[in-house]
């Protein structure tokens, strides 16, 4: 392996993003079961649900219902792990990644982008085994004696990407291109 920096050193695991038969179904059993709170959603097909002060510790996304949804993010057909994720300090070290995972020719999948809910910066990249392996940085803090009201985001760029990919490194979903013109 060869680049400027030796390894990514992430600073703990993150979130998880599961897609999910059900979302509502799935919603009453992680806050009524589990009790995770709800922090935002995105229309009724991704919602982002914490046990502690991060926005998001665990994210759900609805495997789309008819074959036409299928060029939409998430793009998966079955239930299972869309993602895990890896915090890192700041947008440099995303940054400073990019760099390092070319150089050792790791596939990027998406980014860098700033999503709406949660606000955190983001870079999505596949390990041998074809799993999505994100870092992110800046994530929104929700103060657990002052939380706050669920939002509801409309899917689309805003919700994806708040820079509307001029940070990305890979070009964007082909149904966000749409999107956008």
């Amino acid at each position: 392996m060869n680049s400027q920096i030796k390894k990514i050193n992430p600073r703990k695991l993150g979130h998880i993003v599961l897609t999910v038969r059900d979302i509502h179904k799935s919603v009453d059993f992680y806050t009524k079961i589990l009790g995770l709170q709800v922090s935002d959603w995105i229309g009724d097909q991704m919602v982002f649900l914490r046990s502690g002060t991060d926005h998001h510790d665990l994210a759900l996304a609805q495997i789309p219902k008819d074959s036409a949804d299928l060029n939409d993010l998430p793009r998966y057909s079955r239930p299972g792990l869309e993602h895990f994720s890896y915090l890192v300090d700041s947008l440099k070290d995303i940054e400073d990644a990019v760099q390092f995972l070319k150089a050792n020719q790791i596939e990027i999948v998406r980014g860098i982008g700033k999503h709406g809910p949660g606000e955190n910066c983001f870079l999505v990249f596949k390990d041998p085994d074809g799993n999505n392996v994100e870092l992110y940085c800046e994530m929104e803090q929700i103060p657990l004696h002052n939380p706050r009201k669920p939002q509801v985001w409309v899917r689309n760029i805003q919700s994806f990407d708040q820079w509307s990919f001029k940070k990305f490194v890979v070009p964007p979903p082909p149904s966000m291109i749409k999107e956008k013109s």
